[in-house]
């Protein structure tokens, strides 16, 4: 087989890999909106595509095969470089999450949860009754200064 079908071939598998290339520029170019580990896994994805889309280009212009070759076992020991390190990433960032989920479901109750009760109950208890005094209060003395009134 020639090296210019070749590099068609690797040509347009790297147009078509456009659906997993384009949205990893995406993750790059929002920056620190991403985790550093999705950061790191869309390097890894783009430096995979370049290694193919490069490759094709020098199966085109090189007559040698080493060439390609080379380049094609430089790229792909990039790609699975930052990927290895995208998938440690990943797992601390897991971990970490992880953590912090864990502290926000500890079921602590504070120590004076009796003291707290007992406050709520002491200060409800006077202010109802002083409601219910003042109410009645009133209702006497308006029933006592109608009582009073001549028609």
């Amino acid at each position: 087989m020639s090296q210019a079908v070749l590099a068609l071939g690797a040509g347009a598998v790297t147009l078509a890999g456009c659906v997993w290339y384009l949205p990893a520029i995406a993750d790059l170019r929002a920056g620190a909106d991403r985790p550093l580990s999705h950061r790191r896994a869309a390097a890894a994805c783009v430096s995979g595509w370049t290694t193919a889309g490069i490759v094709a280009v020098l199966l085109l212009v090189s007559e040698a095969w080493w060439t390609p070759f080379a380049t094609a076992v430089a790229g792909a020991a990039v790609t699975v470089g930052l990927r290895a390190r995208a998938a440690v990433q990943h797992r601390r960032e897991t971990r970490e999450a992880a953590r912090d989920w864990a502290e926000l479901r500890l079921d602590r109750r504070p120590a004076d949860t009796r003291r707290a009760r007992s406050v709520v109950v002491l200060l409800l208890v006077p202010g109802t009754a002083a409601a219910v005094a003042a109410a009645t209060a009133l209702g006497t003395v308006g029933t006592v200064l109608r009582a009073l009134r001549p028609y």
